[in-house]
């Protein structure tokens, strides 16, 4: 099955063939920067189960653990649709918001949760991560 994941202007789409490896919920500084809100959500697949139709452009920035990510976001619109970490080569995170479908699976993890806005909360089905996810968790 798959689910697209689309811009706000809709010039930009990415497909994504099955299930993704992981959701995860990111309260790192550059998520919370790059998403303009506490934290991002990403839904993570291999590159190889992802197609991109339309035009993209990419901005590089060291990542909270120092690793460089690539957010490839559209030229229209400026809507930050997909990235890739040098931590998670191979895989590109989609913004989970991006598929607008709210039976989307929820996050399998909270991480960098030592960034997390204090008002944020999530039950505990959600296991939480000071840090990203080899660290301790936090709750």
């Amino acid at each position: 099955m798959g689910r697209t994941a689309r811009c706000a202007c809709g010039k930009l789409s990415v497909t994504a063939e099955g299930e993704p490896a992981v959701v995860l919920a990111c309260h790192c500084t550059e998520c919370q920067r790059r998403t303009g809100s506490p934290f991002g959500v990403g839904a993570y697949y291999p590159k190889d189960k992802v197609a991109v139709s339309g035009a993209y452009k990419e901005f590089a920035r060291p990542g909270g653990d120092g690793r460089t990510m690539h957010n490839r976001f559209c030229p229209d619109c400026g809507s930050n649709l997909f990235w890739e970490s040098e931590l998670l080569p191979g895989t590109w995170g989609i913004a989970v918001g991006s598929f607008a479908d709210p039976a989307f699976p929820p996050p399998a993890r909270s991480v960098w949760e030592e960034k997390k806005h204090a008002w944020v909360q999530f039950g505990p089905e959600i296991p939480g991560h000071v840090q990203g996810r080899a660290s301790k968790a936090s709750r």
